[in-house]
């Protein structure tokens, strides 16, 4: 699985990092720190990466199969 997340939706309201504390951290300013990117998510992270796609209110994160 890959993660996306579009860095000009996101606008830092933290549900994301905070239901996958384990993959996704954020900066200083409290935006997920894979903004702009595409990461490859473990398998292990799956599940939690997939809920915090879900909580995110400006559906700035896509998840897609690899």
């Amino acid at each position: 699985m890959k993660l996306a997340v579009d860095a000009a939706r996101c606008t830092g309201h933290g549900r994301c990092y905070a239901a996958a504390p384990d993959f996704l951290t954020y900066d200083d300013e409290g935006y997920v720190t894979a903004r702009g990117q595409v990461v490859d998510v473990p398998d292990e992270h799956a599940a939690a990466v997939r809920e915090a796609a879900a909580s995110c209110p400006e559906q700035a994160i896509e998840l897609t199969d690899d």
